[in-house]
């Protein structure tokens, strides 16, 4: 009776994870205002069953700034720590420390080539020792080149491991803010996004070796140079290869004892006004002022937004006129475009072309252009059954694991096939850390042991399949 009670439990469990509700936003840079319990240790008994959210209706356009909030409660029972995995992601631990140590103390900024190939190299270098087949290839536009290497085993499942090189800091910021520790924080340029995260994924792979786990069928790596602006010659390989993959996993920085379910898409708002130029003084009545209609339009279009679906459109660049003496006759504008439900881009396009029709200053014209940078990676049932089976081997550490999505974008964007089962795309298994993209970058050294833990027990129950069938809903 009791076996068909916890088998009861567990059939009602897979089936289920909590969907989103708003807690306000996340910012990549900030910290989190959800907050989590992670216990100070690894090493204790299995965990009772926890607590987890029942998904019992939602919107597909929830803004992905939010945490899973509970609808109903119900046990979700732990996997079984593996032990021996554990004991060799503990023993890890220096040896991740001083890789990552080696990285961060390397500028490897977006546009920095010279520093790129170090890094590319340094990354090659060890794929090629863990018995990968290695290309470091040009990546155009991009300064740097990307870094693809491909293990083959003896299963059928497909997996790929995706992480990037650069980081949005300039030449010489490694000199200035070299690797240090404080207390179980450690901080440099990019420490948390993503040379930890790439450092882990080389760590998983090197236990995988050690366990002399190959039963999966391809799986591969793409460390990526150009993540912080655009992946714009990367975006290409990934969707292509993520195709064609069972699941894909992605290390970016987590602020907390997380997973992202979700991300958003990134574009931007381009507005162009032409005007005719005239003595500002003499004879200002014979120009036709583009940065007066310029600052009309703006106004028109600042509510394009749309905060019940997670859009939101925010111009944050201005520019007209060359000398203080003549009325201008070119202006523009650039406008930050965050959605979340894919169809929203199209809305936005739309609607801005609709509005700049009604003109201010007579005789002038407005152009709108919009730019897709990364396509949101959208909450799916995939997504959230891979979450699920994190969280379950999480428990099994003693940790809870929130799923959340996030405003900000990612490579995920790229990997996830909206209408599509397959790929499985999970993101924010990289090592846990805040202040992002500024000098207070941080990352949480606690966190290496359990993540690298998770990471080596996600690829294993993939590449075996046997987990994700059971996680899947009724």
């Amino acid at each position: 009776m009791q076996r068909s009670r916890r088998a009861l439990i567990e059939l009602v469990a897979f089936g289920t994870l909590a969907l989103l509700a708003c807690r306000g936003p996340e910012p990549k840079t900030g910290r989190s205002s959800v907050t989590t319990a992670p216990s100070s240790s690894v090493s204790g008994p299995t965990p009772r069953a926890s607590t987890s959210a029942v998904a019992t209706a939602a919107s597909t356009s929830v803004p992905p700034s939010a945490s899973l909030a509970p609808a109903a409660s119900v046990a979700v029972m732990p996997l079984p720590r593996d032990d021996s995995a554990l004991a060799l992601a503990g023993a890890r631990r220096a040896a991740y420390l001083r890789d990552l140590t080696t990285l961060v103390n390397m500028d490897s900024g977006t546009d920095d080539a010279e520093g790129l190939a170090r890094v590319a190299a340094f990354a090659e270098r060890r794929l090629r020792e863990l018995g990968a087949e290695v290309e470091v290839r040009p990546a155009p536009p991009s300064a740097g080149k990307l870094v693809r290497a491909t293990f083959r085993g003896t299963g059928t499942r497909k997996l790929l491991l995706l992480a990037h090189l650069d980081t949005v800091f300039g030449k010489g910021e490694a000199a200035r803010r070299p690797f240090r520790i404080e207390g179980e924080r450690a901080f440099g340029p990019g420490v948390a996004d993503d040379k930890g995260g790439v450092v882990l994924v080389l760590h998983a792979l090197a236990l995988l070796r050690e366990r002399a786990f190959r039963s999966y069928g391809v799986l591969s790596v793409i460390f990526d140079p150009d993540e912080e602006k655009g992946s714009s010659g990367s975006r290409d390989l990934i969707g292509t290869l993520a195709a064609e993959q069972d699941a894909v996993l992605s290390f970016e920085p987590p602020d907390g004892e997380r997973v992202i379910v979700a991300t958003n898409g990134i574009a931007l708002l381009e507005l162009a006004v032409k005007g005719r130029a005239s003595h500002a003084g003499s004879a200002p009545e014979q120009g036709r002022n583009a940065a007066l209609e310029l600052a009309h339009q703006v106004v028109r279009l600042k509510d394009l937004g749309d905060v019940r679906k997670g859009t939101t459109v925010n111009f944050t660049r201005l520019r007209s006129g060359e000398r203080l003496n003549i009325i201008p006759d070119q202006a523009a504008a650039t406008a930050d475009v965050r959605y979340s439900d894919p169809s929203e881009l199209s809305r936005v396009e739309a609607s801005a072309r609709a509005l700049v029709s009604e003109h201010l200053v007579p005789d002038t014209t407005v152009k709108v252009t919009v730019d897709a940078r990364r396509p949101p990676f959208a909450r799916n049932p995939a997504s959230e059954r891979l979450a699920l089976l994190a969280s379950r081997l999480y428990l099994g550490l003693g940790r809870p694991l929130e799923p959340v999505a996030m405003r900000y974008g990612t490579d995920a964007g790229f990997a996830y096939r909206p209408g599509h089962d397959t790929p499985a795309v999970l993101e924010g298994l990289g090592i846990v850390g805040q202040g992002l993209h500024t000098p207070e970058e941080w990352a949480d050294l606690e966190s290496v042991v359990p993540r690298i833990y998770l990471s080596l027990r996600l690829i294993e129950l993939i590449s075996a399949g046997d987990e994700i069938s059971r996680t899947r809903a009724p």
